[in-house]
């Protein structure tokens, strides 16, 4: 099987859809290497994640040749593409990041996976015109693609409820993590990352974006209740919302000292500060899936999240769940859980055996048989 990717966000983002594309692209070049792999991007980047590519001769890159076409990426990527498909002589083509090319003149089957509607869902968040842009698309993708993968049973509901999409031609796929969160660090090794940051010797963890809708402000709420005076550290990109949260930690009379704020950690430190924290606490109030849970539980860390969408999926059967909005809730449920070590032990333990639910081998073998179903 020749099998396509739309492949830009694997070489170009380095957050959520990078994340996914690059472990996707990774784990089925691995684990089925008898298959060949053709990356379709815009324009090639420097992107270290990406260092597996030059150690597989089973995968190539395809980028636009000519003039027009690398002038106007944007045009080759959702229209001259179609060009560049065919003759690749793929036997399928897979939209990484919720969205397919505009053209199709070939009965080459086209997959796109589709991570999340909050832009749906949280309106507010997004501008205007970027809302319209993503609807355009994903409405575009749902009704065109010959299959929708959806990376949670909350994503396929919102597809259903938003785009009236037909729930047979959407397959639940869920998503796994990078491989070093499956990698038991040394000690020796986690103390030189626990220098390299300044780290105490117990922590709460939150990792994602620093933006609304990850919620941090109802963490540091809940932290002025707590009995417990354990530390946070936040791990995760800075945006405006950051301007917010400096201004209430000041007007909340949150003590300074018990945050820490760390931006740009790489993938083999990020898995170290995992396995050094205490707790992991995830208050959001929307995610697609919530892969930084997957994360946590493959690091042996006990996780605390909010009760409704996703995060069930994600956390599984003994992770403790809350309301979001409910700081006294929250500030209770840290206290408990940092109080009771035989319950953190019981929350890893049943953890470790969700989390196998979202191996690279599950994964990627439910994706494979999704591709060759459509070429039967």
């Amino acid at each position: 099987m020749i099998i396509g990717f739309d492949a830009k966000r694997a070489y170009q983002n380095f957050t959520g859809l990078g994340n996914y594309s690059r472990d996707l692209i990774e784990n089925l070049v691995e684990i089925y290497p008898e298959n060949e792999y053709r990356l379709f991007a815009p324009k090639e980047y420097d992107n270290p994640r990406l260092n597996f590519l030059s150690n597989n001769k089973n995968i190539s890159s395809i980028f636009p040749e000519s003039p027009i076409n690398k002038t106007f990426k944007g045009l080759w990527r959702s229209i001259n593409i179609e060009k560049s498909i065919i003759k690749s002589k793929i036997d399928i083509y897979h939209g990484l990041s919720n969205e397919i090319p505009r053209i199709k003149n070939h009965k080459i089957p086209y997959v796109v996976t589709i991570h999340d509607l909050i832009f749906k869902r949280y309106p507010r968040n997004y501008r205007s015109i970027d809302r319209k842009i993503y609807n355009i698309k994903y409405k575009y993708a749902v009704k065109y693609s010959d299959l929708t993968i959806a990376i949670s049973e909350q994503t396929k509901k919102d597809l259903v409820e938003f785009y009236n999409a037909d729930p047979k031609k959407i397959k639940v796929i869920y998503q796994t993590c990078h491989k070093n969160f499956r990698k038991k660090y040394s000690k020796s090794v986690l103390e030189k990352i626990k220098k390299k940051f300044n780290l105490p010797n117990e922590f709460l963890l939150n990792v994602g974006t620093i933006e609304t809708r990850k919620n941090l402000i109802s963490i540091l709420n809940a932290m002025t209740k707590m009995k417990n005076d354990t530390p946070l550290v936040v791990v995760g990109k800075k945006t405006q919302y950051m301007n917010f949260i400096k201004v209430q930690i000041k007007k909340i009379n949150f003590n300074p000292d018990k945050i820490i704020f760390l931006n740009d950690v790489s993938i083999e430190d990020l898995p170290g500060i995992y396995q050094l924290s205490t707790l992991f606490i995830y208050p959001s109030f929307f995610e697609g899936f919530g892969i930084p849970i997957i994360e946590a539980l493959n690091s042996k860390v006990p996780v605390i999240t909010s009760k409704e969408g996703c995060f069930k999926e994600a956390g599984g059967e003994k992770s403790i769940y809350i309301n979001p909005n409910d700081v006294e809730e929250i500030a209770f449920k840290i206290d408990e859980c940092l109080e009771d070590s035989l319950k953190r032990e019981e929350m890893i333990n049943s953890g470790l055996i969700h989390v196998k639910n979202f191996n690279p081998e599950i994964i990627s073998k439910k994706l494979i048989n999704a591709y060759s179903n459509l070429l039967q």
